[in-house]
């Protein structure tokens, strides 16, 4: 059964200096296993369960990576019809795991086990199943699966009713906020910090929230989105698997990393209204082009983020942010609409997303109240009217110190047994990867619940958000191992 719940109110250092740094950390032998052989060299071992832990898990990714609302693309957001059908799909392998599943008020799919007479804090273990558009088939998915696949063989071997405490996996029905341009819908009603006002915002069609989960025979009140959030007496932590999207892991030739942190996301909105026209009658000196403005705005907004020191001026001793404090700084403008959006028309209204990221959050709300400074100015200038829209904003999150360290050690663990001959013993020296994530996760949300920890896990090329997206099959492997070592370790009595 789910846990009890209550109701709610509502100029950077350069990538080559850091890989040069990171790489020093790394032994040797380590180091020179090649990237595109991942684990392949090593045998399955004693206890290294590779037919679930890679097989069978790869298996599932790419069954998953087939459900798809797209036609030759993978493309799977919240409450679509593809979504359902990989709910069908989750939950049976949940049960074939050994776990009591369910569907909450949100779309977010629930697998648990509950151990009897316990009284612990349950261990929460998860990922999103949603995906951009024109996907990979790991974002999400892969954590979801590395979960599974790791209760399952704490099933077969007998250790699952040993469990000291809950574990339950959780597939969150909304990461990516492709549908309704809000990120975490699934994880923040979890944690209980998604407010009621959510439930009126609208997708591209107008189509709210509460609409689309009430088509899809969910009670979409403000009461259900309590009945979704769990107790923080309830849950003692949150752990999450996921590939790294970027390329330091590959550098490094490494499978798997701890993440130490994420960095902070702002998301905005501006909407450029101008006067429409004809292309070919309007003299150029009387136009209010909103597009013309736009493109202004987008440069500018690269030039903000890439040498920040030009625009801002914080530190009074030394006039300047630090060097420290401004890596990690990236900005994305990743959407673009224009109307009326034909060829002889001078548009009338021109909307575009921002994307604002920043390990240290006092960085990144400059550069937002910066560039919304600029939009007004430079709109005034071009004589079009300017509005900012702040559609999404989370705090950077740390990770939790003694998850974290318990990570490595699992890490530790797994990629030594993986890499020694016959399976068993650790190499001494080893040193796990510790990163910190540009990317946003569940995590984030989950981290207003409970203390969190991820693992990351390598990807070709550091590529993500693309059909290209691809994890070596070992290094799946390497990552349920390392779960499954963490789960041993965090929440299995020993005989």
């Amino acid at each position: 059964m789910a846990p009890s719940s209550t109701s709610t109110s509502t100029s950077p250092p350069s990538v080559v200096v850091v890989l040069i740094l990171l790489l020093s950390a790394v032994p040797a032998r380590l180091a020179s296993i090649p990237v595109s052989d991942g684990l392949e060299q090593l045998g399955g071992g004693e206890g290294l369960h590779r037919e679930i832990l890679r097989d069978e898990t790869v298996l599932r990714l790419k069954e998953l990576g087939k459900i798809s609302d797209g036609e030759g693309f993978l493309e799977r957001t919240f409450l679509s019809p593809a979504s359902f059908r990989a709910t069908d799909v989750i939950i049976s392998w949940m049960k074939d795991a050994g776990l009591a599943t369910w569907v909450d008020q949100m779309g977010n799919i629930h697998g648990r086990f509950e151990p009897s007479n316990s009284t612990e804090k349950a261990l929460l273990i998860g990922s999103h199943m949603d995906t951009v558009i024109d996907a990979g088939m790991y974002d999400g998915a892969l954590g979801i699966i590395c979960a599974i696949s790791a209760l399952k063989v704490l099933r077969v071997t007998g250790k699952l009713q040993r469990l000291t405490r809950p574990v339950e996996v959780i597939a969150f029905s909304d990461e990516e906020g492709v549908r309704f341009q809000t990120t975490f819908l699934g994880s923040a009603a979890v944690a209980g910090i998604l407010p009621e006002s959510i439930l009126q915002v609208s997708d591209k069609s107008g189509t709210t929230v509460q609409e689309a989960l009430r088509l899809n025979s969910f009670e979409a009140t403000a009461a259900a989105l309590g009945q979704v959030k769990y107790s923080p007496e309830s849950v003692g932590s949150y752990v999450e698997v996921h590939l790294e999207q970027g390329p330091v892991l590959e550098a490094l030739r490494y499978p798997l990393g701890v993440v130490k942190g994420i960095a902070g996301q702002t998301r905005l909105k501006v909407i450029v209204d101008g006067s429409q026209g004809h292309a070919g009658t309007v003299p150029m000196k009387l136009r209010r082009d909103p597009m013309v403005a736009a493109a202004e705005l987008v440069v500018t907004l690269e030039g903000l983020c890439k040498d920040p020191s030009r625009f801002l001026t914080y530190d009074e001793e030394c006039g300047c942010f630090t060097e420290e404090s401004l890596a990690g700084l990236v900005c994305t403008v990743g959407e673009l609409l224009t109307w009326p959006s034909a060829s002889n028309v001078i548009p009338g209204q021109v909307n575009f997303t921002v994307d604002i990221r920043a390990m240290d959050d006092l960085v990144r709300e400059t550069i937002v109240a910066s560039f919304s400074r600029i939009v007004m100015q430079r709109c005034d200038h071009r004589l079009v009217d300017c509005a900012v829209e702040h559609k999404h904003s989370a705090a950077a999150t740390p990770c939790d110190p003694e998850l974290t360290a318990q990570l490595k050690r699992a890490t530790r663990s797994a990629v030594s047994a993986m890499a020694a001959p016959g399976g068993h013993a650790a190499v001494a020296g080893e040193s796990t990867p510790v990163l910190m994530s540009g990317a946003g996760h569940d995590a984030m949300a989950m981290a207003r619940l409970t203390r969190v920890g991820m693992l990351f896990v390598r990807c070709r090329g550091g590529v993500s958000h693309s059909p290209e997206e691809h994890v070596a099959e070992d290094d799946v492997w390497a990552a349920g191992l390392a779960l499954l070592r963490f789960v041993d370790q965090h929440a299995v009595a020993e005989l």
